[in-house]
């Protein structure tokens, strides 16, 4: 199967830079699939009514993670501080010494170790030692008060790389204090204090993603207060969305693709809810692509495909010809061309009826990805 084959045509307007005022404002494609999956009806609606599309026995699954911000600017070993909040955060002519590290997947607490994107990748070496602070005017080697130190313990490919952080008390509260909202890089603009909240759902919990479920952004506590006056189901789990979810495919054969892990939990609740409605043979309706890879890992942990409860790490890769044991329907943003989230989609809905509904959102000006509207699938 070729990546060129999930490819289409997005006119650069029509890529979202902003998020609406009001989340459920958002249009929705409804997409409804029919047995042969190529002549499904194609039909445009609006958020709100995403409720009324539901069945009274559905049961509606969502991921809680909760966004951090990752984006780190600082400085090389044996760079003078400089001010390390660009104007531009997206611009590549870094100042002398500057980097830029995006923190992805923190591989153990003790020591502090965390999987990340570096910029520029190709100049920063093993053993090297970065430092992320307040503007100030060292000539030293040596954090100033309250700044986060790390050094470079492993390289790999493509600006990744594995780094150490120096122990401080208080580690996150820096990260929260010194870092940015990982806005993806089609947003063409610096991340700004609204972004924070914006980019973030309304039933956010649990910390340690670097990107939003995105799906899940068009809910507002009215809409959730109205799938509960409608008695619809509905449980929480967290999937950390990090590399996994948005690197590139790099590859000509989708089967050639290596997906990043990604940690995700279970709860026992969650777990026992879900497999009742399985039992009850009644639709599973995730929310957003994250939801879709972690109930469908977990339920290929078990011989019965019953989902587990528990904590573990998702590396499962959804493409056409995967046969799905857990979902029924699904709501999803527009995903980027040749994309794994779109070879997901397209394994559910059926590549040329996905395709197809595409090629209509783009006709009918729908806005696209994070900050775009969004897609129903069932």
């Amino acid at each position: 199967m070729q990546v060129a084959d999930f490819n289409y045509e997005l006119p650069a307007h029509l890529i979202a830079q902003e998020p609406l005022a009001d989340r459920a404002a958002s249009r929705l494609l409804h997409v409804d699939r029919t047995s042969d999956r190529t002549s499904g009806q194609v039909r445009d609606r609006w958020f709100r009514e995403f409720p009324d599309l539901l069945r009274p026995d559905d049961l509606v699954v969502f991921n809680n993670t909760r966004v951090f911000p990752a984006r780190l600017y600082g400085r090389r070993s044996g760079a003078r501080a400089q001010p390390i909040s660009p104007q531009n955060p997206a611009a590549r002519d870094f100042l002398k010494g500057r980097v830029e590290v995006l923190l992805t997947r923190q591989v153990s607490q003790e020591p502090n170790e965390w999987e990340c994107l570096v910029r520029p990748g190709r100049k920063i070496g093993l053993g090297e030692r970065l430092f992320f602070g307040e503007t100030g005017e060292l000539q030293k080697d040596e954090p100033q008060k309250d700044e986060l130190q790390a050094e470079v313990t492993a390289r790999g490919s493509f600006g990744e790389r594995r780094i150490r952080f120096t122990p401080i008390a208080g580690f996150f509260d820096h990260v929260e204090r010194l870092g940015h909202v990982p806005l993806p890089p089609y947003i063409n603009r610096a991340d700004r204090s609204a972004d924070r909240e914006r980019y973030q759902t309304v039933y956010a919990q649990e910390r340690g993603s670097v990107a939003a479920p995105t799906a899940g952004l068009h809910f507002t506590p009215e809409i959730l207060a109205n799938l509960r006056k409608r008695s619809i189901e509905t449980v929480t789990i967290t999937l950390h969305v990090g590399l996994g979810t948005f690197q590139p495919v790099r590859v000509d054969r989708v089967e050639d693709h290596k997906i990043h892990a990604e940690s995700y939990c279970i709860s026992a609740e969650a777990a026992a809810a879900i497999n009742r409605a399985l039992d009850a043979r009644r639709r599973i309706v995730a929310v957003g692509t994250t939801t879709v890879r972690t109930l469908e890992h977990s339920a290929r942990q078990s011989s019965d495909g019953r989902v587990r409860a528990g904590n573990g790490e998702a590396d499962i890769f959804i493409y056409p010809g995967f046969p799905f044991r857990v979902l029924g329907a699904m709501l999803t943003n527009f995903h980027l061309p040749q994309s794994t989230l779109l070879m997901l989609v397209c394994a559910f809905g059926g590549k040329e009826l996905i395709l197809r509904a595409y090629r209509h959102a783009v006709e009918q000006s729908y806005r696209f990805y994070s900050y775009g509207d969004c897609m129903f699938l069932e």
